[in-house]
């Protein structure tokens, strides 16, 4: 089988947040098979069972990018490539983050050293810290490699400043992720005519139980409001853009269940008519062929 039939987006964990319910969603993590190359994006809590379960095999681990340090999208980076090692990983491994992503991979393997020194000696493998490179950047071009082509937009999530939506690129398919952002318009210029994009979105409805639940009170639903989008702002951004089809994501709430899908799509379709997925975990979507594409199929 050819690489670009098994080309494909799988959304491992698919809400906003770090904290977990029982009988809840998993907080960001997607798994993206394009042009040969296994792409990990975000890796949130429970990014390498959801891997495992979409039936990759750890040790053909390719590239992780992680699109800020909040620890819903960066908790499970050390203990995924720790296991990936486990597993018989002895390929190079690139990670490409913001600025910090390589201080927290040299403190994990701080953190861990006492058994990756035994387990080098003891089971013969290779040095972790010799396999694994981290590229940090910043806005623009990530990477143009083989054909695949990676770039960077800068978006709006504060207080955090770099965290960055990302683009793939690779055979005439393209799938952008917004990151977590609020209503940002540059953003469907980044996304114009994209085949996918994965979307930010929360419904207005939820947040005041969410915060209740939560106990932060005022202070998290200032940050929501400032650094999040409303699903219908997801929707003028995939409209702006032209894109093919829009999968909101990184849900909030994500496991509110007075919120049900009917609930997102009649908020996004106040602005979006197309195409439209709503994340759930372990959703898989194939990405067409571009001659497929050209023959209107």
């Amino acid at each position: 089988m050819s690489a670009e039939e098994v080309d494909r987006l799988v959304l491992l964990g698919s809400k906003g947040g770090p904290a977990l319910r029982p009988g809840g969603p998993w907080p960001s993590s997607s798994l993206l098979e394009l042009g040969g190359r296994t792409i990990v994006v975000d890796c949130g809590l429970g990014v390498t069972r959801g891997l495992v379960d979409a039936g990759i095999s750890l040790k053909a681990l390719d590239m992780i990018f992680v699109t800020h340090l909040h620890s819903d999208h960066v908790l499970e980076l050390g203990p995924l490539i720790h296991t990936a090692w486990t597993a018989g990983l002895a390929t190079p491994l690139t990670v490409f983050g913001p600025p910090g992503t390589g201080r927290y991979w040299q403190r994990f393997c701080q953190a861990m050293e006492f058994d990756i020194e035994i387990r080098i000696v003891d089971e013969g493998r290779p040095d972790i810290r010799k396999l694994v490179s981290v590229e940090e950047f910043a806005e623009g071009s990530v990477l143009d490699e083989r054909g695949l082509t990676v770039s960077a937009l800068r978006v709006e999530h504060p207080p955090v400043t770099d965290c960055f939506a990302l683009r793939f690129e690779h055979g005439g398919r393209s799938v952008v992720f917004s990151a977590d952002t609020a209503f940002f318009p540059p953003l469907a210029e980044f996304a114009r005519g994209a085949d996918i994009l994965v979307h930010e979105a929360m419904l207005e409805e939820g947040v005041e139980r969410l915060v209740a639940r939560t106990g932060n009170g005022a202070r998290l639903r200032e940050h929501l409001f400032a650094s999040h989008s409303l699903a219908e702002e997801a929707g003028r951004i995939a409209s702006d853009a032209g894109v093919r089809r829009l999968m909101l994501n990184h849900l909030i709430p994500a496991d509110d269940p007075a919120i049900a899908e009917a609930d997102w799509l009649a908020a996004v379709r106040k602005t979006w008519p197309g195409d439209l997925t709503i994340a759930r975990d372990g959703l898989v979507v194939g990405l067409e062929r571009e001659a497929s594409r050209k023959r209107g199929n």
